[in-house]
């Protein structure tokens, strides 16, 4: 390789010559991403960037076990190569040994696009979208509305090479839409949220229509008081809190006694059944239009993920099986340490209940009840039972006799996702979904609405 390349398979292959560590694992991402953003039912500013991070892993063997040393840096060129293992050996040398140290994967065929050039995306990924836009902002005008909100594209190719030869390589593309409709004296506002791989599945035109019914709903503001409430749950806030209960589902945690998922007097509560609903949530990274790493990748160790695993095969996982936890969330060391079987976390996450109603069905066989639009500000109260708070936002609805008759003021929550299947009655058609709260780290999810006879609204917000 010259001195002068800058192409990420042999950046990735010249810092695995360059290492005189006893293992070595180098990432390098190469970023590029595309949006657009608008305010007032116009764009305000668009943009292209491109970027690369490289990570390298050093492992160095002793006496007394296996020490890493793991050092990320942004923008690295070829030049920068030598200094970049070099720092990530002496931090090998210089810490004690991993816990999580396990021999380097091996056996995993090489990636047949591993030399191929990153895959980059451009504003050309807007090239349907945004005429499409222009005519939403048009409607809107004229509906006396406000349009507000953002498209985001990103497109991650990721090389991974090991000293043990491993040499693979994904293409991760992410898109997030998120669009805002206000009334013109902002004393109204609805929400709505798509991911997509593309844009070519999302139409801004049917998101604004869906807007402007809900805030037609809101034109009758009825005051609730906290309590419990017969909630009908969209595919956005289920999403929210079971991707924090997958976040939650450490199996070593779950042994250790710290979890919702540790059984009374020892163990785990693999094998329970959380609820009587046949729902299955489960993770698989060949699941269409929503694929994923198909590979452990990790740039660093910690409670899920460990950096001696990169390269691990991510088989499809399934977590609740029919009802029943089937699987927790394990590196090789710590379900050696836990005797469960090896699973990583995956980059999806899909619940599936054998629902065929829409969230449009459900409101219509409610006879009272609140329907939501999405949570916010999602934190953990009590990880023994993954209590979880949090806010309601952009619109909360009242249901009654099958129909919604007016926005009603926001709420503060209180529930657990655990104690929320067990309690759930029904289960609708599940359709992607894009959290609101969690896409800034998680987008890839297909969730159905849930209806929950007694969600507990603990006190009123006045947020909007």
């Amino acid at each position: 390789m010259s001195a002068r390349s800058n192409k990420p398979h042999e950046i990735v292959e010249r810092a695995l010559e360059l290492s005189r560590a006893d293992g070595c694992v180098v990432i390098a991402d190469e970023h590029s991403t595309a949006n657009l953003r608008w305010a007032g039912n116009a764009l305000t500013t668009n943009g292209v960037t491109r970027g690369r991070s490289l990570t390298v892993v050093a492992t160095v063997d002793g006496k007394e076990g296996t020490a890493s040393g793991v050092v990320s840096r942004s923008a690295v060129t070829a030049e920068d190569l030598e200094p970049l293992v070099r720092a990530a050996e002496a931090a090998a040398r210089g810490a004690g040994p991993a816990e999580d140290a396990q021999p380097l994967v091996t056996g995993v065929p090489e990636a047949p696009d591993f030399t191929d050039a990153p895959t980059e995306t451009s504003s050309a990924v807007f090239a349907d979208f945004a005429p499409a836009l222009g005519e939403a902002f048009a409607r809107a005008r004229a509906g006396g509305r406000e349009l507000y909100g953002f498209a985001n594209h990103e497109l991650v190719s990721t090389y991974v090479g090991t000293s043990t030869g491993l040499r693979l390589r994904h293409d991760q593309p992410n898109g997030t839409l998120e669009l805002n409709a206000k009334s013109p004296d902002r004393t109204r506002s609805a929400w709505a949220g798509r991911s997509t791989r593309d844009f070519k599945d999302v139409d801004p035109g049917a998101l604004d229509a869906e807007l402007a019914v809900r805030l037609g709903w809101a034109e009758r503001r009825v005051d609730l008081p906290a309590g419990r409430y017969e909630t009908l749950l969209p595919p956005t806030a289920v999403a929210d809190l079971l991707i924090y209960q997958l976040w939650s589902a450490s199996g070593r945690d779950a042994t250790e006694g710290r979890t919702v998922f540790s059984k009374p007097g020892g163990g785990t509560r693999v094998g329970e059944r959380l609820t009587e609903l046949p729902l299955t949530l489960r993770s698989d990274p060949n699941e269409p239009g929503l694929e994923s790493a198909p590979f452990v990748v990790a740039h660093s160790s910690g409670g899920d993920q460990s950096v001696f695993d990169n390269g691990l095969p991510v088989p499809a996982t399934e977590w609740v099986a029919a009802g029943e936890l089937k699987h927790l969330t394990t590196t090789r060391h710590t379900a050696g340490l836990t005797g469960l079987p090896v699973a990583p976390a995956g980059g999806n996450l899909i619940l599936d209940g054998g629902g065929e109603h829409s969230l449009e069905d459900m409101v219509a066989a409610t006879g009272r009840g609140l329907l939501l639009t999405c949570l916010w500000y999602i934190r953990e109260v009590d990880p023994a039972t993954l209590l979880l708070t949090g806010l309601t936002r952009d619109g909360v609805y009242l249901v009654e006799n099958g129909q919604v008759t007016g926005q009603v003021n926001n709420f503060r929550f209180n529930e657990s996702p655990v104690d929320l299947l067990g309690r759930a009655t029904e289960a609708g058609r599940t359709e992607k979904t894009l959290p609101r709260e969690w896409s800034d780290w998680f987008t890839r999810a297909a969730m159905p609405a849930l209806r929950v006879p007694d969600f507990n609204m603990s006190s009123v917000s006045q947020g909007v």
